[in-house]
């Protein structure tokens, strides 16, 4: 009687589960609906038991075709295993079904999947405990779900030795806090800087000296998610992999920086198994070249990449300088002055990375890294100046020459180590590292004026020489722990210390004849440390459609400073709260929305507050301001994206900026009664406020299959209020500026390359930057000046050839038609200056690369954990972090 009412419990259930199966689980050859309720896990694994990751899984079901009135097998389900090697498969109907498996390097498995409800044996003696009734029962519907076990895949060395992979990485993806730019197939900046890299990203503007703006305000830079000290010219283009463009960022992110947002350059780094690497080489039509190589292996525990780039420049820059002065109360009534001048510099650089990662245990990874630059540089000005001093009753024309040459050398070294644990946890991770970057600098300058009487004979000639020396070293220590609460909810918190020292020294000398006299006055030395403390925690999750990260940064800072071993300074900044808020909804048909705000600090920095005045160079004298402010910018940001086609995709932008207190630089003129004469002074103020808004459009476009382009416009508004300064007030800009960059793939493995940008009138750059080395005649003044319109065109050519396409020859040309002149206008009540500049016009390069490779499996005579990294990370030379 028992036996009889377990099986009629049986009979129930079944039936129950048949009648709720999903209509579309496939029917037999009856028509009856099979149920859905089979579940099938495992791992994937090599023959030494380590997980495949990202290894292909897919169902196949048996359906019967009504019109061939045969079976035929059709696609039920697929997936990828996880890290850990791991799948997961349920609601699966209980026969009909074929597991294929599959992974790059190995032989493919192959498995028929059934289940099978097995009844109580009829020989059995029935049990009267209903206890184990059940149990009977509990086993029965057991076998709906398999555990597979590990699953080996034998390698197949045939595969290992042929496969060639052509799939190709999205140009822009977008996050809910930044956008990253895939630069790595960029063929125009081959054998350049990262200042050409930057030149070919959308939304990112670059003046003439190679200073990158983005949305007309100096932003960050990183290096792999870490300040540097490195400077953009510094970096070659063949090291990098791609650009994060951070234009608000979070509280996860340093608050330092202003109205300014951030540029994380992440730079190359292997992903494949085995070894593989790349050598390159190149020349450019002003006699400058470069070569270098990198290589890197992955096998085991250990990954290794090493790289190597030497890059000899020579520039060339000719201008034109027309300054006039007002002074009025004196016996001169104007000076007006025009200067012609051409810059050569010729100098090298030399990169160097080293990399390596250990692979502790599955969930355990550690990372070292080691960056080296060094650099020389000989750059000369020759001048031509002509001086008109303007009296009440007559006119005084002085001519004149001026030659500086100089040498300036540096060298900077970066440490970087990690550690980064997996928790069991799918998803929760801490991480810990430091980051050290160490610079040194030493510079020999000189002057050499030769100066006339108004008849224009030679009086004589005035020698002044300049030396300098300094250190700046950076260390960053951080760590960041990540916890998913929920399958949508996720928590990040971290803390954060950021010590920067900087030390430099400055010596002023008129020579005359074969000695040099130290000029009284004109002696700089100071050091000066500057600390950042910081904790943040953010809470990201969504509901349905709806996503959202919630931020909160508390910093504190201070920095001390000795001038001449005689002046000291202090500024401690008490805690301030940077809350950061990002929103976003995602509709139908592959299209988002996007809504953030977020509070940051711009702090002044040393060379910002001493009070000292530096006359070293006559033409650009120094001054700064002890009783600066720091600045705070609230900013808004608002976006639509969509994505259509297989990769195109559109991004609409609007933002909003204000700015408290905005430290901008200034020109005033000041009487020396020492000298008896008046001086132009460049120094720093704090602006009442500041305000920037705009709309930006970027749509990256895959028109053919040997087209595609992406294009940026950005249409922005600008003032600053300057009602607290000396100075007549500028009205408010409205701007905009473009980008439009193609890629045109021809026969016979051609490429071409063909970028074009135009900037429309548009006021001066806020100045967000320390001590002003540029030249000294250049418009340093962001309330009082602006830049008249410019455009430039380049275009690129790229041939590959050998097997595989290993070898790639590239020619490229910048600034094509000569219309890439920067000219600059500033002005104040007694002042007015026109500076105009153009900077190595039709350059051309040609680059050589050849890339090779081999995935060995017996490289380091032990398996690969990573040997399935999957088709992505087999398709890339070098990947990024």
């Amino acid at each position: 009687m028992k036996r009889i009412l377990l099986a009629f419990v049986t009979i129930i259930i079944s039936a129950h589960l048949f009648a709720q199966a999903p209509q579309g689980g496939g029917a037999n050859k009856g028509g009856r609906q099979m149920p859905s309720i089979g579940h099938i896990y495992g791992k994937v694994v090599d023959s030494a038991d380590k997980p495949i990751s990202q290894a292909t899984i897919v169902l196949l079901q048996n359906k019967f075709d009504s019109t061939t009135k045969k079976s035929k097998q059709i696609l039920f389900k697929g997936a990828t295993t996880e890290s850990n090697g791991d799948f997961d498969f349920g609601d699966l109907p209980l026969f009909g079904l074929t597991m294929k498996i599959s992974a790059v390097g190995y032989k493919s498995y192959e498995e028929k999947i059934s289940f099978q409800m097995k009844a109580p044996s009829t020989s059995s003696a029935p049990s009267s405990d209903p206890s184990k009734q059940m149990q009977q029962f509990t086993s029965m519907m057991g076998a709906m779900d398999k555990d597979l076990g590990n699953i080996r895949l034998a390698a197949d060395a045939n595969q290992l030795q042929t496969v060639t992979v052509t799939t190709s990485t999205s140009a822009l993806k977008m996050d809910i806090d930044k956008k990253t730019f895939n630069v790595d197939k960029n063929i125009v900046s081959s054998g350049g800087t990262a200042i050409d890299v930057m030149k070919n990203v959308p939304s990112l503007q670059v003046d003439i000296d190679g200073n990158v703006k983005l949305r007309n305000a100096t932003p960050q830079i990183y290096i792999d998610g870490r300040p540097t000290t490195l400077s953009l010219d510094q970096i070659p283009a063949d090291a990098i992999q791609s650009v994060e463009v951070i234009t608000n960022p979070s509280a996860k992110y340093d608050a330092s920086g202003g109205n300014a947002g951030i540029l994380n350059i992440v730079l190359k780094k292997n992903k494949k198994t085995g070894y593989n690497g790349n050598v390159m080489t190149g020349v450019d039509s002003r006699g400058g070249y470069n070569f270098g190589g990198n290589f890197a292996v992955r096998q085991g525990k250990v990954n290794l990449t090493a790289a190597v780039m030497v890059n000899d420049r020579k520039s060339l820059t000719k201008g034109t300088t027309e300054q006039l002065y007002n002074y009025d109360t004196l016996n001169i009534k104007n000076v007006h002055s025009f200067q012609t001048t051409e810059t050569k510099n010729n100098g090298a650089f030399m990169f160097g990375r080293l990399g390596m990662d250990y692979f502790v245990t599955n969930r355990t990874t550690i990372s070292l890294a080691a960056i080296r630059v060094h650099g020389e540089f000989k750059p000369t000005t020759e001048s031509d100046i002509t001086t008109d001093s303007i009296f009440n009753d007559h006119t005084l024309t002085y001519p004149g020459t001026r030659t500086s040459y100089g040498n300036r050398t540096f060298n900077a070294t970066g440490l970087q180590g990690g550690v980064v644990h997996n928790f069991a946890k799918d998803g929760e991770q801490l991480t810990a590292d430091g980051n050290f970057f160490s610079g040194k600098n030493n510079g020999d300058q000189t002057y050499l004026s030769n100066l006339y009487d108004p008849s224009g004979n030679f009086i004589g000639t005035s020698t002044q020489q300049q030396l300098s020396s300094g250190t700046n070293q950076f260390l960053t220590i951080q760590s960041d722990y990540t916890n998913p609460l929920s399958k949508n909810t996720k928590l990040e918190a971290g803390v954060r210390a950021q010590i920067n020292k900087v030390e430099n020294d400055n010596q002023t000398y008129y020579v005359n004849g074969s000695e040099a006299i130290k000029v009284p006055g004109t002696e700089i030395a100071y050091h000066n440390t500057n600390n950042v403390y910081a904790a943040y925690a953010t809470l990201t999750s969504s509901i349905k459609n709806f996503g959202y990260e919630l931020g909160m940064r508390v910093e504190s800072s201070n920095y001390t400073g000795v001038l001449n071993d005689t002046e000291n300074f202090t500024h401690n900044y008490p805690v301030s709260l940077f809350p950061s808020v990002f929103l976003s909804y995602k509709l139908k048909n592959r299209q988002e929305l996007q809504a953030n705000f977020s509070r940051r600090i711009n702090r002044p920095n040393f060379f910002q507050l001493i009070p000292y005045t530096d006359r070293s160079d006559s033409l650009h004298i120094t001054r700064g301001n002890p009783d600066l402010k720091p600045e705070f910018t609230s900013s808004f940001e608002a976006s639509y994206s969509k994505t259509y086609g297989k990769s195109n995709s559109f991004l609409a932008s609007l933002y909003y900026k204000y700015t408290t207190d905005l430290i901008t630089s200034y020109q005033q003129l000041e009487y020396n009664p020492v000298l008896d004469r008046i001086e132009n002074i460049n120094t720093y103020e704090n602006a009442n406020s500041a305000y920037s808004y705009g709309a930006e459009l970027t749509s990256v476009n895959y028109v053919t299959k040997w087209w595609d382009f992406n294009l940026n416009v950005n249409l922005y508004k600008s003032k600053i209020n300057t009602d607290n300064l000396n100075t007549p007030p500028q009205d408010a800009l409205l701007s905009w500026f473009s980008k439009w960059n193609n890629n045109i793939k021809l026969p016979h493995n051609f490429t071409i390359q063909l970028s074009a940008n135009y900037q429309s009138k548009t006021n001066l750059p806020v100045n967000t930057g320390g001590q002003q080395f540029g030249p000294p005649q250049s418009a340093q003044s962001a309330a009082q000046g602006y830049i008249l319109p410019y455009w430039t065109t380049d275009i690129a050519i790229k041939k590959t050839f050998f097997k595989n396409q290993a070898g790639a020859l590239t020619l490229s040309v910048n600034d094509i038609f000569r219309t890439g002149a920067n000219e600059q206008i500033s002005f104040g009540n007694s002042f007015y200056q026109d500076y105009y500049r153009l900077n190595n016009p039709q350059l051309v390069r040609l680059n050589f690369s050849y890339r090779f490779g081999k995935m060995d499996i017996s490289l380091f005579k032990r398996q690969s954990k990573n040997q399935g990294q999957g088709m992505q990370d087999a398709s890339q030379m070098g990947g990024s972090r």
